[in-house]
């Protein structure tokens, strides 16, 4: 554990998700080969020249989503969604078909998004942390907190994105837009809701820029836990950084 700020009393603690409660990057690798083998079977039946359907071909449909509707890169459900709908248009699917694909596509995606087990030293440290502090989730991403069976543990759990999720249900941009990290939408929310200064907020995650830059941004203390490597670089300091999410319990004092 390093300090780089002075540690002020804190109300309640704040986590990101991936990357930091676990790793999240071998998930991912695996998840993307069981899509590109879900969209073989789905595309490629009887044809000669098989397509690879993996990030990159999707990049073109993620793209035109994002010009159509700059505000969906926010929603990572719903661009999935879009860019699934779009790619299937372009393969000579009618509107109707593509929707239903490409919402059956995301439910598959969602379902092994959060097939994976959190290391048991973090399910402990969230269960010693929320008998002294509210803990609430703050992500980017879509996974599912009750899945992954951690969701008893936060008194809040926020994803970026349209509250709720009208995009996808309805095909347009409806319902309140909470703005992703590094924006400080979420920050904002959760010290509305426990009607706490954003300095009694101590906010815990993996990226320079999206966690402690955002929550510096907010007003809240900060945690920096790079042990995955995959964040990006700090922009500032935090007021603290740790080898190990563990550590945490040492704050208890606080």
């Amino acid at each position: 554990m390093q300090f780089y700020r002075r540690l002020n009393t804190f109300k309640a603690i704040s986590f990101d998700l991936d990357d930091t409660l676990y790793n999240n990057k071998p998930i991912m690798i695996a998840i993307e080969k069981k899509m590109v083998s879900y969209f073989d079977d789905l595309l490629n039946t009887g044809v000669t020249e098989k397509t690879v359907f993996n990030r990159r071909y999707w990049a073109q449909y993620r793209d035109a989503a994002i010009k159509k509707s700059p505000d969906i890169t926010h929603d990572v459900v719903a661009l999935r969604y879009e860019s699934y709908r779009l790619g299937l248009l372009d393969r000579n699917f009618d509107d109707t078909t593509a929707q239903q694909q490409a919402k059956a596509a995301l439910d598959y995606f969602i379902e092994l998004r959060s097939d994976f087990s959190v290391p048991q030293a973090s399910i402990d440290l969230l269960a010693t942390l929320s008998q002294h502090y509210p803990l609430v989730s703050i992500s980017n991403g879509n996974v599912d907190t009750k899945a992954l069976g951690i969701d008893q543990y936060f008194i809040h759990i926020y994803h970026a994105g349209y509250q709720p999720e009208e995009f996808i249900q309805q095909h347009q941009q409806q319902g309140e837009l909470l703005k992703q990290k590094p924006e400080t939408d979420m920050f904002d929310r959760v010290c509305q809701q426990l009607n706490i200064l954003p300095s009694e907020l101590l906010h815990v995650g993996d990226c320079g820029l999206a966690d402690i830059h955002g929550a510096l941004e907010a007003g809240c203390q900060t945690v920096w836990l790079p042990h995955y490597g995959v964040g990006k670089a700090l922009k500032q300091l935090p007021h603290i950084e740790l080898n190990d999410v563990c550590e945490l319990t040492r704050l208890l004092n606080y």
